[in-house]
């Protein structure tokens, strides 16, 4: 009964727990590094614009991912009500990811499109103003507060030299411009309609 000395002792039980799952993720998780379709982002991917990515500043801020996922799993349950199961290629540009794993909310990888941007604002500042049974709270200081736009650049500089994702230097220039004077509301809405773009 050879296995009893490994069960009965604590930190050698412990070491070879560990040595099992580090042989596990060198099988399983090492050689999606070097598969294409996991590293290399979709052909009809785009890079947010400087109000999405305000808006998907605000969506962390929120917590929004908290009750919404954004990963659409292989399930004809799933892909029948919310469309195309999520791949890695949408997800390259994605830090942090956003996949979440807790639906008190619906999922919103292919949400963008789906309503309008008068009901994605109406649904902010009032949930259950369009749909009665919601039970997410109202966020109505996000029309009230307005954005400068100081960091915007920087953001999307950050993205470009740290993550590849391609953004020109018309885009980080014009970065301020594009988001001085917008509300929290508007970029959040911004970022909610861009959402499952590269998979429609």
């Amino acid at each position: 009964m050879k296995h009893e000395l490994i069960e009965k002792n604590i930190g050698l039980l412990a070491i070879f727990i560990v040595i099992a799952i580090s042989f596990g993720a060198m099988v399983e998780i090492t050689p999606l590094f070097w598969q294409k379709d996991t590293t290399e982002p979709l052909d009809t991917l785009r890079p947010y614009t400087a109000l999405e990515m305000e808006g998907r500043d605000i969506y962390i801020r929120e917590n929004c991912a908290v009750c919404h996922s954004q990963m659409i799993r292989p399930f004809r349950a799933e892909t029948e009500r919310y469309g195309a199961y999520s791949v890695a290629g949408e997800s390259v540009w994605e830090h942090p990811f956003l996949w979440g794993s807790k639906r008190t909310g619906p999922d919103l990888a292919r949400v963008g499109g789906r309503y309008s941007d008068d009901w994605q604002r109406a649904h902010l500042l009032d949930p259950r103003s369009v749909v009665p049974e919601s039970n997410m709270p109202a966020f109505p200081w996000l029309a009230e507060n307005v954005l400068d736009g100081s960091e915007s650049a920087a953001k999307l500089s950050i993205f470009k030299d740290y993550f590849d994702v391609p953004y020109t230097d018309a885009d980080i220039a014009g970065a301020e411009e594009a988001v001085k004077g917008k509300t929290e509301l508007d970029a959040l809405v911004a970022y909610l309609q861009s959402l499952g773009h590269a998979l429609k």
